[in-house]
């Protein structure tokens, strides 16, 4: 792919494209646009990612499936300073589970615009164009684009391309939509209450005022082997601009062939390296979940009532702040617990290589929250899902992966997230998924499913020639 990048002899590069990428400061966000500037810098295109001091360490510290080293030359880390923000622990009891605690966090973003307003004009006159790609959640960061005369704005969406035709069609009317589709819901698909706070629901509204603003385009972190149907509906009815599908962004095809990123191993892959394929079901509610004590023993009981061999990720929710000094809350579980299920279950209280975790061979399933992230991940290693959905689009996300995809089961149903799910139940639900011919039919799917996506991501196939086509398009003359 030619890019017709020619320096003048004193190194200053007119025809270069540059891209800015603008995250929100939430791990699932960043992590997602950190794996999109190695795609994109692979190119051969400059990449400044940018963000305050400790959310850019947080992106780079936990990095995970390649080395970071590899993207360092052609990836620029723009550390903004932001006015203090508070940093409070999450709150397991809340009735409602969206990350409230992280609200402040996002709210000191809006002292990024200037700093990031300032980059955009010393990088005006050095470019040919000047491709600003920015979360739908930090629109009003990024709004003085418009006055960049070689600026161009891409909204990227870190949710699924289902969980935004969800959005427009009940905005355009959904019966009509999706007759013209062709594509069937199901009735009992979960309304969008209790999956966030009224505080995020008005940030979002301030974003989306800004977004009208300026954007060139749409980009997924999906493929059309997953979501086609949803992204064709995108690019119909959406906002007349283009809709790209250009995941997955993580590097599965590099993990499911076996090679990690060589750097030092965590002690959870030796440990699964011991287990016999698909046997070890993985347990993990991402980096904003704060689970209940109580809710927390009954899933302690169940998995040991299980006796399936299990990894259990047991980590409180992110703070605002990763790096203030405040101690953290260490989950109690049962006593004598982690003795007694020594062998066949592993409990890691630290930061989990989940990329790799799913990309073993002895990975035989996931309970997941469905973020989508999780979701992204576990598809693209083939592993099924059984879903425990939280907050924000987790409870559709499920409806896609159990329902639409049927790579996955539900665990815990959405209309009963305000009781707490029972060692029997958890039990009961880790047999079935592991250890029934039902389970073993959505493994198979979860494979057939992962293997079609890696094989679009290589040359020739969809993903592939769709972020070929994205990459020629902002690098055009």
């Amino acid at each position: 792919m030619a890019h017709h990048q020619n320096s003048t002899p004193n190194g200053f590069n007119q025809s270069q494209v540059v891209v800015v990428m603008v995250p929100l400061p939430a791990q699932g966000h960043l992590n997602q646009l950190l794996h999109f500037s190695r795609l994109v810098s692979a190119h051969d295109i400059p990449v400044h990612f940018v963000g305050s001091p400790t959310h850019n360490r947080q992106a780079k510290l936990r990095v995970h499936g390649w080395d970071q080293a590899s993207v360092s030359n052609n990836v620029q880390f723009h550390d903004f300073q932001i006015p203090p923000y508070p940093s409070p622990p999450p709150n397991p009891n809340a009735t409602n589970k969206f990350p409230s605690h992280l609200q402040p966090s996002f709210e000191a973003t809006t002292h990024l615009r200037q700093p990031m307003t300032d980059l955009l004009r010393q990088l005006s006159p050095k470019a040919r164009r000047v491709i600003v790609i920015h979360d739908s959640m930090m629109s009003s960061v990024i709004q003085d684009v418009a006055s960049i005369p070689n600026g161009e704005s891409y909204t990227f969406h870190t949710v699924s391309a289902f969980a935004l035709f969800l959005y427009l069609c009940e905005a355009i009317g959904r019966q009509a939509m999706l007759k013209e589709l062709h594509v069937e819901i199901p009735d009992d698909t979960p309304s969008l209450e209790g999956c966030f706070t009224n505080e995020f629901l008005d940030f979002i509204a301030a974003q989306y005022e800004c977004q009208k603003l300026n954007n060139s385009g749409t980009i997924y972190n999906t493929s059309r082997t997953i979501e086609g149907p949803y992204m064709d509906f995108l690019n119909r009815v959406g906002d007349h601009q283009k809709h790209w599908a250009l995941g997955p962004f993580n590097p599965s095809t590099i993990l499911k062939s076996g090679n990690s990123n060589g750097g030092r191993r965590h002690r959870c892959l030796d440990w699964l390296d011991k287990q016999a394929p698909n046997s070890v079901i993985y347990v993990s509610f991402g980096t904003t979940t704060a689970m209940k004590d109580e809710q927390i023993a009954e899933l302690a009981i169940g998995l040991e009532q299980s006796n399936q061999k299990f990894i259990w990720v047991l980590r409180d929710a992110d703070k605002g702040d990763l790096f203030s000094n405040e101690e953290e809350r260490r989950a109690e579980l049962p006593q004598g617990y982690e003795e007694r299920v020594q062998g066949r279950g592993l409990v890691v209280r630290d930061w989990a290589p989940q990329l790799e975790i799913l990309a073993h061979k002895s990975t035989g399933g996931f309970v997941s929250h469905c973020g989508w992230n999780s979701c992204m991940e576990s598809i693209t290693m083939g592993v099924p899902i059984a879903a425990w959905p939280m907050h924000s689009d987790q409870p559709r996300n499920t409806v896609l992966i159990t329902r639409l995809l049927r790579v996955g089961v539900v665990m815990r149903d959405w209309a009963h997230r305000d009781e707490i799910l029972t060692s029997l139940s958890v039990k009961n639900g880790v047999e079935k998924f592991m250890g029934s011919k039902e389970g073993d039919e959505i493994r198979k799917r979860a494979a057939d499913l992962g293997a079609a996506v890696r094989r679009s991501m290589v040359e020739g196939g969809a993903s592939h020639m769709e972020f070929s086509s994205f990459i020629d398009h902002i690098t055009r003359y």
